[in-house]
């Protein structure tokens, strides 16, 4: 074994792993190491905006996880795809920037994570960002991360806007603004060149040249290196990794930063001896502390999916001809924009189904095209008929799952049960977002283009056969937070300050910290916390935002 010694120590280098490297080795008198178990970003696949349909299926990309059989499901496995390449996720996500409601945050601060309300957290949104609008009370223009609309002339995007009024809903400019719901063009995580905006490309890249920062790829952390103090209580002071056949034991002088995800996160705790103590013992962990809350509170968007089949052949599948293709593909190459240079999401649906609600409670998530990537990739657009999909994303669920050890070897997967749709708050929930989604696609300038429904199906009206459906078809949206969560009670893993608790030197940065999951993609809000969280680690903050009145939530 050989040993190496630094300040930082960061296990993952995924969407917050890679703002923590830049952030950390700004100091040059830190020494930081980034271990990261994936290869490479520098794909084809992962740069061209609308070839993550095909990267989130690359086995070399992702880890390649499935759920347990989900009870809630009739026995199905959803499929689980998470990054494994510099960048993680964010290498290999869908590129929608959404943050979440403001009011998410101040839950945040109401249920003891001090310091996270939304007046808080703003500036560090505003800090990362690039943002197509410029420089405004919601936004920023300095920042790493590049922010730009999507371009929607060929999603059938202006017929969308035009429905919000006929269905009783706004319309928007801005969802991260003064009124954060209704209908707005979606935002993404592409530069100015059409190429995705990663934190490996938006921070890592960067930060590549310090003569502070090792990068080290292809490693697998085993272990989470714990010394025992005389006061009582232990330490992290390392990392063991296995690379290439051999083991390194990393070193780290001030901190060890876990940022491996709500999945991996929470396995590497356990098998270094940190969770529940039954489960630790039940497969010959020794306990360091019982943590009951290590795997626990995994929340996840649940989707049910909505598909129209459209008068004539007006989708975006009118791109994927093999001829179009090719060209949209050297265009993105040579001038860096196109159709393969944008998402495909027709109009980002933030609402609520019942208007006493505070907050909105149901996103769609609007393409016109089919969703289900393998069927149309590689671009066989002829051979395919013409759909509208609207998958209805329960934005607030009750419903909970957990991450558990399927045994002590760093090389087994962990067991994942997301139980989605467990609560009858949550199916009720989804029932009303396809109702909603049915009066939408309803309306006049909607009904000029839609046939008829094809799913769940035009005969699928009762609660009990809407439930039966979504038993069948219901997946997630891959944003699975909380397995680490932050927090004041007996279950928090971490302080508000994301520390393990009973453990020094050891911090955890990723979307296992959130204790509930934000109302949208949470991609942005990871990013986020690790901007606030290499503050936190640095001994600084930034000022809450001045009070400008309430946020419209109507």
């Amino acid at each position: 074994m050989s040993s190496i010694e630094f300040d930082y120590v960061i296990i993952g280098a995924g969407s917050a792993g890679c703002v923590l490297a830049n952030r950390l080795s700004a100091d040059p008198g830190l020494r930081v190491l980034l271990v990261e178990a994936g290869g490479s970003d520098d794909r084809f696949l992962i740069k061209m905006p609308l070839g993550f349909l095909r990267a989130l299926f690359d086995p070399a990309l992702s880890w390649g996880y499935t759920s347990e059989p989900e009870p809630t499901l009739g026995g199905r496995s959803l499929w689980l795809p998470r990054g494994k390449v510099l960048g993680g996720s964010s290498s290999i996500n869908g590129m929608f920037f959404m943050r979440g409601h403001s009011s998410d945050f101040d839950a945040w601060a109401a249920q003891g994570c001090a310091g996270w309300s939304y007046a808080e957290v703003l500036p560090y949104f505003k800090r990362m960002e690039k943002s197509w609008r410029g420089a405004g009370p919601w936004h920023g223009a300095e920042g790493p991360l590049e922010v730009m609309p999507i371009d929607t002339r060929r999603l059938l995007h202006r017929p969308l806007m035009e429905a919000a009024a006929a269905a009783g809903f706004s319309t928007t400019e801005d969802i991260h603004g003064e009124c954060e719901e209704g209908f707005a063009r979606g935002e993404i995580t592409v530069d100015a060149r059409g190429r995705r905006a990663s934190t490996a490309r938006a921070y890592l890249r960067p930060a590549m040249g310090r003569p502070n920062l090792t990068i080290v790829t292809g490693a697998l952390v085993t272990k989470i290196l714990i010394d025992e103090l005389d006061s009582g209580g232990g330490r992290a002071v390392g990392i063991a990794y296995r690379r290439g056949g051999a083991t390194v034991d990393a070193r780290a002088a001030s901190e060890v930063i876990l940022s491996g995800g709500a999945f991996n996160s929470p396995q590497l705790l356990m098998l270094s001896g940190l969770g529940p103590a039954a489960e630790l013992r039940a497969h010959g962990i020794a306990v360091r502390v019982d943590l009951p809350g290590v795997g626990r509170n995994l929340s996840e968007h649940a989707r049910t999916p909505i598909e129209f089949a459209t008068r004539g052949n007006i989708s975006f599948l009118n791109e994927l001809r093999i001829d179009r293709v090719a060209r949209s593909v050297v265009r993105w190459a040579v001038l860096g924009n196109g159709a393969f240079a944008t998402q495909i999401n027709s109009c980002n649906i933030v609402v609520r189904t019942d208007p006493s609600l505070a907050q909105p409670d149901i996103q769609l998530m609007s393409n016109p095209v089919r969703m289900d990537a393998k069927i149309w990739w590689p671009f066989l657009g002829s051979r395919q008929d013409h759909r509208i999909t609207a998958d209805a994303v329960v934005l607030h669920p009750e419903s909970r799952g957990k991450v558990t050890l399927r045994s002590s070897s760093p090389a087994d997967r962990p067991r994942i049960w997301l139980n989605v749709l467990a609560t009858d708050g949550d199916l009720a929930t989804a029932r009303r977002g396809v109702q909603v989604a049915r009066r939408i696609y309803s309306t006049p300038t909607q009904s000029a283009l839609i046939d008829h429904e094809i799913a769940p199906g035009a005969a699928v009206l009762s609660d009990g056969d809407l439930d039966a459906y979504m038993r069948a078809r219901a997946g997630v949206t891959q944003h699975p937070v909380g397995t680490c969560a932050m927090g004041a009670g007996s279950d928090a893993v971490l302080d508000p300050h994301l520390r393990v608790r009973g453990i020094a030197g050891l911090r955890v940065v990723d979307a296992s910290v959130m204790p509930t999951v934000p109302g949208g993609n949470t991609n942005a809000a990871v990013i986020m916390i690790a901007e606030k969280a290499a503050d936190l680690i640095l001994g600084r903050a930034l000022a809450p935002e001045p009070a400008r009145g309430a946020i419209a939530r109507t």
